[in-house]
């Protein structure tokens, strides 16, 4: 065994042993070239280098943080308002199977004669009106980012409706403020969606709250994907096909949508 391990060590000396004495030979070469001074301005540089890393962030672009904005969440999307229903829907997410198509035939576009009536702006919001409970109702907002349609105290007791038609509601709405805001309950309510020529009616379940708000409904996913509703916030319209096939055109209000802009901002 011993003699096996020497022959192996003679291999490998021959083999290498050349160019490990030229390594070492260099290594004392380097090591006499320090001493002597003539690398120190090479090494200070290195060094230098080294120490100084990554160049560092401008502090000015370090912009503090004092919260978060978020859309609404909750309501009847997702599953329900109970954890139970929302662990059910997540789970059926997961599972594949063909998916039926139950949208209206209508085809929905839009063209550059939807600009002719439109004023010119800056990202105005899509303010539309629409009518429910025997009345025409504005400053309704078209929200994609909420997973609710939300009614608001002061319009409910506007359209004269009795606490009676409230139905409880267990859960909560969060996103207002970044905290949960209680729910007075929900009502279903018939909903007119017109453009003076064509009209469409849908029972929409609509989220009651008492929270202060410039707008009188909030039109969350829920209703917009029922309706099958197509949004342009560059045409300023909201298009969603009729029973009957044809194409609802519902032109937003600008100048309600900028005066509710602004009564939010004060």
């Amino acid at each position: 065994m011993l003699g096996r391990k020497k022959n192996v060590w003679c291999e490998f000396h021959q083999a290498y042993g050349h160019s490990l004495h030229t390594c070492l030979g260099l290594g004392h070469q380097l090591a006499e070239l320090v001493k002597s001074g003539f690398l120190s301005d090479y090494l200070r540089e290195t060094q230098g280098d080294r120490a100084s890393g990554p160049p560092a962030e401008d502090p000015q672009h370090d912009v503090p943080v004092h919260g978060e904005v978020h859309t609404i969440a909750g309501g009847f999307s997702g599953g329900g308002c109970t954890a139970s229903q929302r662990k059910r829907y997540a789970r059926s997410v997961m599972t594949v199977d063909s998916v039926e198509d139950h949208s209206l035939d209508a085809y929905i576009m839009f063209t550059k004669a939807d600009l002719r009536d439109v004023v010119p702006h800056d990202n105005d919001p899509i303010v539309i009106s629409l009518v429910t409970a025997g009345r025409k109702v504005h400053r309704v907002l078209r929200d994609p980012g909420s997973s609710a349609d939300v009614m608001f105290w002061p319009t409910f007791n506007k359209l004269q409706l009795s606490l009676d038609q409230l139905r409880p509601y267990p859960g909560c709405l969060y996103g207002f403020a970044g905290d949960q805001v209680e729910v007075q309950g929900y009502i279903e309510l018939r909903t007119t969606f017109t453009d003076g020529t064509v009209v469409r009616t849908e029972k929409i379940k609509y989220l009651v709250v008492n929270a202060p708000s410039a707008y009188n409904i909030l039109l969350g996913r829920p209703t917009l994907n029922r309706l099958g509703a197509v949004p342009s916030t560059r045409h300023m319209k909201l298009k969603l096909p009729s029973m009957e096939g044809a194409v609802i055109t519902i032109k937003s209000d600008q100048k309600e949508a900028r005066r509710c802009y602004e009564n939010n901002l004060k």
